[in-house]
C-alpha cells in the first residue's frame, strides 16, 4: 500500500497548484474575504448558537479526525482479503488525498493564523472576531483557522473515492453526504463558515488531480 501511496505524490501535490488550480486557490481566498467583509461569517456564528445544532454537529470533529486515518485501510484490507485490486488502488488514492489536503491546509494555516470561534464561551462571545487574522508564520499554529483542514480532508477523499466509483450512484451519494456534513457541522463548532469553504474548494481540487493521477490503475 505504501508504495502505491506514495505514487506521484510530489507531482500531485504541485498539479494541485498547476493549469486551471491556481484560479479555484484565489476563488477560495476572494470568497473569505467576501464572507469576512460582509460580516456573513459572524452572522452565520450568531445564527447558529444552538444546543440542538451544537449536539447533531459535535460527533463531526471526532468523525473527521478518525474515519480519515482508518478508512483506507479498511478497504486496503478488504481489497487485498477479495483479490480486488481497484479497491486496494482506491485506498491508496484516498489515503494520497487527505495527506495532501492536511498538507496544504496545514500551510495556509501557518501562514494566516486565523483565530477559531469559541465553542464554549463564558460569558458568550459578543465582539466580532472572524476577521481576527495574524499573518505571518505560525502565529497561531497549524491545528486551528483557515481553511478547515476537517472539510479540506473529508472532501479530498470522499470526492476521490466518488471519482472513482462514479458509477455508484448511492455510494457517490453517501460520500458527498458525509463530506457536506463534516464541513458544515465544523462550520458551526470550531470552524467560521468561510473556513468550511474554503475547506471544501481546496479538498475538491485535490480529490480531481488524484484521481486523475489514479484513474488509469483502476482501468
Amino acid at each position: 500500500m505504501f508504495k502505491s501511496f506514495i505514487r506521484k505524490l510530489p507531482e500531485n501535490v504541485a498539479a494541485s497548484f498547476k493549469n486551471n488550480n491556481w484560479v479555484w486557490h484565489l476563488v477560495m481566498i476572494g470568497l473569505t474575504y467576501l464572507l469576512v467583509v460582509s460580516d456573513f461569517d459572524w452572522w452565520y456564528f450568531e445564527s447558529t448558537r444552538s444546543v440542538i445544532i451544537r449536539d447533531i454537529a459535535l460527533p463531526a470533529a471526532p468523525i473527521g479526525f478518525l474515519l480519515p486515518i482508518s478508512i483506507p485501510f479498511i478497504i486496503y484490507f478488504i481489497g487485498k482479503k477479495e483479490g480486488d485490486r481497484r479497491m486496494m488502488n482506491a485506498a491508496s488514492a484516498t489515503a494520497q488525498a487527505g495527506m495532501i489536503a492536511a498538507l496544504l491546509t496545514a500551510v495556509y494555516k501557518a501562514f494566516t493564523g486565523r483565530l477559531q470561534p469559541q465553542l464554549v464561551a463564558h460569558p458568550p462571545i459578543t465582539v466580532d472576531i472572524s476577521n481576527a487574522f495574524n499573518f505571518g508564520f505560525l502565529k497561531h499554529g497549524i491545528f486551528w483557522g483557515w481553511p478547515s483542514s476537517h472539510t479540506a480532508v473529508a472532501f479530498a477523499m470522499a470526492i476521490t473515492l466518488a471519482l472513482l466509483y462514479r458509477n455508484k450512484k448511492a455510494l457517490v451519494y453517501s460520500l458527498v453526504i458525509y463530506a457536506l456534513y463534516i464541513g458544515l457541522a465544523v462550520s458551526v463548532t470550531i470552524h467560521w463558515f468561510s473556513d468550511f469553504v474554503a475547506g471544501a474548494i481546496l479538498g475538491t481540487v485535490v480529490a480531481f488531480v488524484v484521481a486523475k493521477s489514479f484513474h488509469e490503475r483502476n482501468e
